[in-house]
């Protein structure tokens, strides 16, 4: 037996149903992270974290129904997330420079 089935045999060992729920808990904490918290950067690391907790699922639905196009979906989600990161970090820089603060209540004095 080859270590990719091996290590496929191994995966399937946890219920997929585990796999569901612990993404919709990283998911929903995600969420509240991006609802609730007024830090910028605690908004981006929620995003991270709902980005993290779909890509979680593909990979257990790709390595449970054998089908590894969901892997190559979620390299692209990856990409993006690393763009989302990039820009929004810049955007977060430039903000502070102007207006001393990173909190998103802030923003208001931006207004014209």
């Amino acid at each position: 037996m080859n270590d990719v089935t091996q290590l496929q045999d191994q995966l399937r060992l946890v219920p997929l149903e585990h796999y569901v729920f612990l993404c919709i808990v990283l998911f929903c904490i995600g969420l509240t992270g991006v609802l609730l918290r007024r830090n910028m950067i605690n908004v981006f690391l929620s995003i991270e974290l709902m980005l993290n907790s779909i890509n979680l699922l593909a990979v257990a639905f790709s390595v449970y129904y054998n089908d590894p196009n969901a892997q190559a979906f979620v390299f692209f989600i990856m990409v993006v997330a690393a763009a989302e990161v990039a820009v929004g970090l810049a955007m977060l820089v430039m903000i502070y420079r102007n207006v001393q603060t990173v909190d998103i209540n802030a923003l208001n004095n931006l207004k014209w």
